[in-house]
Formats: C-alpha cells, structure tokens, sequence
C-alpha cells in the first residue's frame, strides 16, 4: 500500500492520518510542536505552574457525527461529556433554560422556549417566524452571498432577538460576528444543531484538558506521528511533490495531505491556486480564573448582554474558564484590562465573586483562532485535491461543507482521506454525511 505524509497535526491532521491508516496506508505525520490538537489544545498556566489549561473551551454538539467518529476511531469518546440544556443568565442573576421538551423535533424546543425570561412575547414571536423559514429557506442561492444579519432582518427580528437570542448561539457557533458571517453557515448550525434532531443541540465538553484528549490516543499501528517535525519545505519534481524538509533531513512519501492553516502553508507552496488574500482571521480569547472559593454550582452558563459570552466550570467553582468569540475588542486589550473586566462582568451573574479572592489567571488570545466566515467566501475555500497530483489540502478553512468548527476540520480530513484514496484507485468512504 502506498505511503502518505500528513503535514500538521492538528484535528484535520489527525482525521486524515487515522482514516488513512485505517485504510492500510504507510502514514507519517508531521507536528511542529510538541503536542497534538493544533488550535485546539492546552498549554501550561505559565511560570512554574504546570496545570494543564484549554486554550480555548472547545464543545461539541451531538450533530458534529464526524468528530464523534473520529473521538470514536481515537478512542476517547468516553472522555466527553454531555449537557442536555443551556442556561442563559442576564445581569443581576436570573437563569433561563432551553431544554428538549416531550415534543418530537423541530418542535422539541416549543415548551422551554416559551419559558425564556430574557425574551419578550414579541421577541419569541418573531424568533418563531423565523426558526420556521429555516428549513424552507436553507437552499436559497443567495446565503452564501448574503449575511446572517441581512436575513434577520428581512425576517423583522426584534433588537433584543437578535441580540439576546441569534447572535448569543452564533457569534459563539461560528466566531464570527452576524454582519461579517454569511447567512449559510447561521442557517447550518441552526438547522443542524437546533432543528433538525431532537438531541442534536446537547452539548459535549471533554472531560480531560484537550491536549490529554489526543495524547495516548490509539491512531493505529500504521500511523506514526513526529512531533517537534516542523516541515520547512515542499520540494517539486516534474509536477509533483517530492519531498519535505522536517528538521534537516528530506522525508519523502508516495501521498501528501496538508492539513496547515493557510496562512503556515501560502510561504510552503504560494503557486498553489488558492485566492489567498481572500481569507482573513477571526480571534478568540479564553480567559482562566482561579479563586478561593466556589464561586458557583452551575457547569457551564451563556451570559447576556456582556462581554463574555460562555462561562465555564473546570474545578468545583473555583476555577472558571470565560470564553469571548470574534472578540476584536479584546485583542490589543492589555492582559490586566481584561481581567479587570471580566471579572467586573462576572460579579453581575454571581455575587459570590465580590467576597470571593482571585489567586491567578491566566489570558489565551487566539488571534487567528478561525477563518471569518465572510459572505462570498464559500467559493473560494479550495476543495481536497489540488493541481498537484500527489498534494491535496485539509483544514477547517478548505471546503469541509461546514464553518471553522472542529466538526469541519475532521470532515476536511475525511475528505483529503478520500480523496487519496480515490488518486490510487482504491476509492473509501470516511465522511458521515449531515442529516438532510
């Protein structure tokens, strides 16, 4: 069977290695650091602190059946755990929660809803217009072209809807704001994660900090993984590639995935035919806080009307993990600012945290955490094989059929995966389509 290097060991990386050395292919896979996961990982708090902390609280939702595979296939699929409800508190306390009712789906939600104290009748009522139009409207032509906020309001959402409601779920879903996102990927995460399975909206959080999750993990007896294997360069012969440059040596393979974000892999090959300048970031940042005492029972809350948007449980209430997507205000913040305002935010969902000391914290900004998932921009995310015929791409950022979620970077693998396969005549399916 032939050979394949997988450049990148992040969860496209992994995804593509896995199913290729399930297939019986020769896999080598290169990591430039000492770790897997990519963006999404942990690091040490700092100084001479060495607990393990996320980089950013990575969830899944029960619709991500790619990512389940491949937790599945690694063999830690034991180590997530899943929430059946989400609790939306607003400034001052009060909690709300949405949660599957007895009522068969898309209609699970019908009951909860109706509950939301955050939400007016009149915001619920045009909430429920909309949720309607989803599945007539999810092939419209024009999604792509258009942004989430352009469609809310053609459907006349209310201010506090689109604020409390739609952009809590997406901005967090997507990372990107509702005016830069284009109205597809709003409409995927809705009809994928809300409509159409009634347990499709649970929420997975792994338990084990994330670097934890893949260390040890079984990628199978033909997958061999090199880390601190930086790949310098790509070499081309007669059209093809021919070699890489890891660490002064020249390793070479029949096959090669990239699964490097574009902006590591546009200096390796920049004759690639990829509108490059076309693709842009959209940050987030984690915040990790640690007090003297619980500061609260709940294990993981959204919060409105602030800055932070997700809250965290790690460690019985004492230690918090907030989270803050497409968070440009925060990115040229200095860490003590940001510290100083969220925990002036937090005070406002739980007063423990006013009689409550802060022992350390820890700030993660993930300045180029996603791709913007910009409208116009579907057409341009590159497929799995390229002009070169022994080269083809992985990453959340190539046309994986879903936004930069870790749900897309393991479909990218899957279909770099296939599309090996396919290059050698002996064509395998790896991808569990979505639910139609």
């Amino acid at each position: 069977m032939s050979s394949v290097a997988v450049i990148g060991g992040g969860l496209a990386g992994l995804a593509a290695a896995v199913a290729l050395g399930d297939a019986g292919f020769e896999v080598d896979l290169y990591e430039a650091r000492a770790f897997l996961g990519g963006r999404a990982t942990s690091w040490p708090a700092g100084g001479e602190d060495t607990e393990l902390v996320d980089n950013c609280q990575h969830v899944l939702l029960r619709c991500c059946g790619n990512l389940l595979d491949l937790y599945a296939r690694l063999g830690v699929a034991d180590r997530i755990h899943f929430h059946k409800e989400f609790c939306f508190i607003e400034p001052g306390g009060r909690q709300s929660y949405l949660r599957r009712g007895f009522l068969p789906a898309p209609n699970h939600f019908a009951l909860s809803f109706l509950g939301l104290k955050f939400l007016s009748f009149r915001d619920k009522l045009a909430i429920a217009r909309a949720v309607r139009a989803i599945p007539a409207e999810r092939h419209r032509p024009d999604l792509d072209q258009i942004s989430m906020a352009d469609w809310l309001r053609e459907k006349c959402q209310t201010p506090q809807a689109v604020e409390r409601y739609w952009r809590q779920i997406l901005v967090s879903a997507v990372n990107e704001e509702l005016d830069r996102m284009a109205a597809s990927h709003g409409f995927q995460v809705f009809w994928l994660g809300m409509i159409a399975r009634a347990d499709a909206y649970e929420m997975g959080v792994p338990s084990v900090p994330l670097r934890d999750l893949y260390a040890g993990a079984a990628m199978g007896a033909k997958v061999r993984i090199h880390e601190r294997s930086a790949v310098t360069a790509v070499h081309m012969m007669e059209g093809c590639v021919a070699g890489l440059d890891v660490g002064g040596a020249t390793e070479r393979a029949d096959h090669y995935v990239s699964a490097l974000p574009f902006e590591r892999l546009r200096p390796l090959l920049p004759e690639l035919p990829v509108e490059w300048d076309e693709f842009e970031h959209s940050p987030i940042t984690g915040i990790h806080l640690w007090f003297d005492r619980p500061i609260t029972d709940l294990a993981n809350a959204t919060l409105l009307d602030r800055t932070i948007q997700w809250f965290f449980n790690k460690e019985g209430g004492r230690h918090v993990h907030l989270v803050v997507s497409a968070s440009r205000s925060l990115t040229n913040m200095p860490r003590q600012g940001v510290i100083d305002l969220v925990l002036r935010e937090l005070a406002e969902f739980f007063p423990a945290v006013h009689d409550a000391q802060l022992e350390k914290a820890h700030v993660v900004k993930e300045v180029r955490a996603t791709f913007s998932a910009l409208p116009g921009l579907e057409a341009k995310r590159p497929v799995a094989a390229t002009a070169i015929p022994n080269f083809f791409l992985a990453g959340d950022w190539t046309r994986s059929g879903w936004p930069a979620t870790m749900e897309g970077a393991v479909r990218s693998g899957y279909l770099a995966a296939e599309a090996v396969t396919r290059a050698v005549g002996h064509e395998r399916a790896f991808l569990i389509p979505d639910i139609a």
